[in-house]
């Protein structure tokens, strides 16, 4: 008896933790949520192309073209261009199944959502907390960069501007690992470097918590702001990856493109791993569905624009750059893994180019910043609705109708994580979180295909089931090779945070997630009771 009890016991815990919601639930709560419908096709591009071109182009295509500094994972060479498209072919087949379900299903939450409505509750917990890893350690990972270019940038004034400002101290731009990390380098001592206070080390990086700072203010006053800023910082970047184009384009030497792959598909698909971080963003769309006007026709439009100009971007500047630049077969200068394109322009002496480019990178990281913030609290936002979080968060601003308590929440994880994450760590678990909820999302098109094949579906993937299929296979396939490939303690590491993160996740789930479900239902049940007592008492 106490074994039957038992195994009943195991069977309703399962039974619940892969219970679906369904989509036309998803719906009535986003009718009651709150958020403004702002977005039209026009923001979402806008916001998509803000997203996607940021510190991947200024920044990790020369890693990806010419293999990590310390040898550690092979280049392209000139074949990124194939790279880029290999990335860009993995995108397609998830961008395809997250439009079909952005239309279907237009509410916030992204993965997370479209996750709850085929695979059950525990899979889409573990969804969200997995884009969690990919927008909010992305999202730190950008604010650290931004820090960068813009050090980079103000030193072109340093006879203009006091030296204590294009020099700071060590320990006001750097989280202390990285500060540590450059005293060891550069032989110095860290201990008299670095401050205390208390016996604390004090190291901070000040640029980066002033700018996710300014970022949380524009998303607390609203989406729609945020899409106009993000537009300007748009053009900015755009016009000067333009200048680097048909600038560059008279100092291509065909022979730098010789040998094309140097180090055969091996560099091509670890250049298509490692430049997949420079296409994470368009997926940032659909947890914005709720706020757009029309999500039916305007999302899918997004999403694949967004893809599409990103695409022929990458790819010419990935032409101009490995001609103007060696990649391969020579000592490869520190400037190309640090701002490949400003550096190529200093090199054929177009210094005032290469600040140009220096402004369209930080107008890149800050468009970066602003979509990545605004879709980690969209994610949280649906998933406080759904009892997985404390309802606190729910909470609208009165007058912007935007999430302010976790607009302002995740802009702290952000600041507090300047503090202490890895750079190269945080790149790799980014790529590992995205490339894990693209898998799923194709899943989930395949399983609601199959459950409910006559829900309206205002646009679907094209050669269903292959299309999905492919998708699963390029991001699976990738994921694993680079795992395969990539060498060294930061490759190992990550790969080791992200099982260790999933874990967590399943614990957070356990022990707060599912008693919360729990009790939310048995609270249903009871108004549901009490209806139907109120009813019978009338009719008597």
């Amino acid at each position: 008896m106490a074994k039957s009890n038992f195994t009943n016991a195991i069977s309703l815990v399962l039974g619940k933790m892969i219970t679906r919601k369904n989509p036309d639930d998803a719906l009535a709560g986003a009718a009651k949520g709150g958020l403004e419908k702002t977005l039209g096709v026009w923001d979402l591009i806008i916001l998509g192309v803000g997203a996607i071109i940021g510190s991947g182009i200024f920044a990790i295509v020369g890693i990806a073209a010419a293999g990590s500094a310390d040898g550690t994972s092979p280049g392209a060479g000139p074949a990124l261009a194939v790279s880029m498209v290999i990335a860009a072919i993995a995108c397609v087949f998830s961008a395809l199944c997250y439009s079909e379900f952005a239309t279907m299903i237009p509410v916030a939450g992204g993965a997370y959502t479209y996750t709850f409505a085929t695979l059950g509750e525990f899979a889409a917990w573990i969804v969200g907390w997995i884009l969690m890893l990919e927008y909010a350690v992305g999202f730190i990972a950008v604010a650290c960069a931004w820090t960068n270019h813009f050090m980079q940038f103000i030193k072109g004034f340093s006879s203009i501007l006091p030296a204590w400002f294009c020099n700071p101290p060590l320990w006001l731009i750097n989280d202390y690992r990285s500060a540590v990390n450059y005293c060891n380098t550069h032989g110095l001592d860290a201990a008299a470097t670095i401050p205390t206070i208390a016996g604390i080390p004090v190291s901070v990086n000040l640029p980066a918590i002033i700018m996710i700072a300014i970022t949380t203010a524009i998303l607390v006053k609203g989406t729609k702001d945020s899409a106009k800023m993000a537009g300007i910082m748009v053009a900015v970047k755009l016009g000067v990856i333009a200048l680097f184009v048909i600038t560059g384009a008279f100092y291509i030497k065909p022979e730098n493109w010789t040998p094309f792959a140097p180090n055969g598909f091996e560099g091509v698909f670890m250049g298509a791993f490692i430049i997949f971080f420079a296409y994470i963003g368009f997926d940032a769309l659909a947890t914005a569905a709720e706020e757009c006007k029309n999500p039916q026709k305007d999302l899918p439009i997004g999403i694949l624009g967004s893809l599409i100009v990103t695409t022929v971007v990458y790819v010419l500047v990935a032409l101009v750059l490995t001609g103007m630049q060696p990649t391969s077969g020579v000592s490869i200068p520190e400037g190309l893994f640090k701002a490949p394109m400003a550096f190529a322009m200093s090199v054929v002496n177009h210094n005032w180019i290469a600040g140009l480019i220096s402004v369209g990178s930080l107008a890149g990281l800050t468009s970066v910043l602003l979509v990545m913030h605004m879709a980690a609290t969209r994610v949280l936002f649906a998933m406080s609705r759904d009892n997985f979080l404390p309802h606190v968060f729910l909470k609208i601003h009165p007058k912007f109708n935007t999430p302010m308590i976790l607009t302002i929440t995740v802009g702290i994880v952000g600041i507090l994580g300047t503090l202490l994450l890895d750079l190269n760590v945080a790149a790799s678990l980014c790529n590992f979180g995205t490339f894990t909820s693209f898998i799923i999302v194709c899943v989930a098109i395949l399983i609601l295909r199959k459950v409910e094949p006559d829900r309206e579906r205002p646009f679907k993937v094209p050669f269903c089931p292959w299309f999905p299929l492919m998708g699963i296979l390029c991001c699976g396939g990738l994921m694993v090779f680079s795992m395969i490939i990539a060498k060294g303690d930061s490759a190992r590491l990550s790969t080791e945070l992200f099982i260790v993160w999933v874990i967590m996740g399943a614990l957070i789930y356990a022990s707060y997630g599912y008693p919360k479900n729990r009790l939310a239902e048995c609270n249903e049940n009871e108004k549901e009771i009490a209806k139907e007592d109120e009813i019978t008492v009338g009719i008597k």
